[in-house]
């Protein structure tokens, strides 16, 4: 099997990162969590007060900030999968609750930070072998992917899955600003200027709503031993 790049794209709460984890393990290939990056950089922006209380992004406090925000992905044993790490410090679970959620739309659609996030993804992915996710991937940043991908599903699902997830974690949660932020997220995604969220032309189309994780995983696996094994 040779080496590639596998791009997988989607709106938020699909079930992008669990299909491309599980994928990545299975082959033996690295995740790269480019969401996480992007929530990585809103966690650093609201703990150093780069946010004013309407949500408006103090942006030249951010971009000198920039050059010390510092995103890396360290392999968890016992999860078998990456946990995220900003300058060193442990942030997987603080950047998945709902203020984080509600900021990080905003985040990417800021020019400096995509530029920064995009390079560092770039460089990670320049000996193959890597399964990555998030929004641009097949049409930014892996324009030349041998495999991309792009997961959707409806936003009623969508905001069911992320409403049990943080409950399964002991999160207070309520589905109704849940729906409300994945909308939201879709609309900002959508319309963004730079790097909006749209399906490559050469990206297989998955709608998710009705496929359990195991089905999707078999389905992805599938579209990966086709590609890989080309000539």
């Amino acid at each position: 099997m040779k080496k590639i790049i596998i791009a997988i794209d989607g709106h938020s709460s699909c079930g992008k990162s669990t299909m491309a984890k599980d994928l990545a393990s299975k082959i033996g290939y690295t995740y790269i969590d480019t969401g996480a990056m992007y929530r990585a950089v809103t966690y650093y922006g609201l703990t150093h007060d780069m946010f004013e209380e309407d949500g408006t992004i103090r942006l030249e406090q951010l971009e000198a900030a920039m050059d010390d925000i510092h995103i890396s992905f360290v392999f968890n044993e016992e999860t078998r999968r990456p946990d995220t790490y900003l300058n060193g410090e442990y942030i997987e679970d603080k950047i998945r609750g709902m203020e984080v959620s509600a900021h990080v739309s905003p985040i990417a659609t800021v020019g400096f930070v995509r530029t920064a996030m995009v390079a560092q993804q770039q460089e990670m992915g320049k000996q193959k072998g890597i399964v990555m996710d998030g929004r641009d991937i097949g049409t930014v940043v892996f324009p030349e992917a041998e495999l991309k991908v792009f997961v959707t599903a409806s936003a009623e699902v969508r905001a069911q899955r992320r409403y049990d997830e943080l409950k399964g974690k002991g999160q207070e949660a309520s589905f109704e600003e849940i729906l409300e932020n994945v909308k939201e997220r879709d609309r900002i995604d959508s319309s963004r200027e730079i790097s909006p969220l749209r399906q490559a032309d050469d990206a297989i189309l998955l709608d998710n709503s009705n496929l359990t994780i195991p089905e999707q995983n078999e389905w992805l696996y599938e579209q990966y031993l086709r590609v890989a094994s080309e000539d």
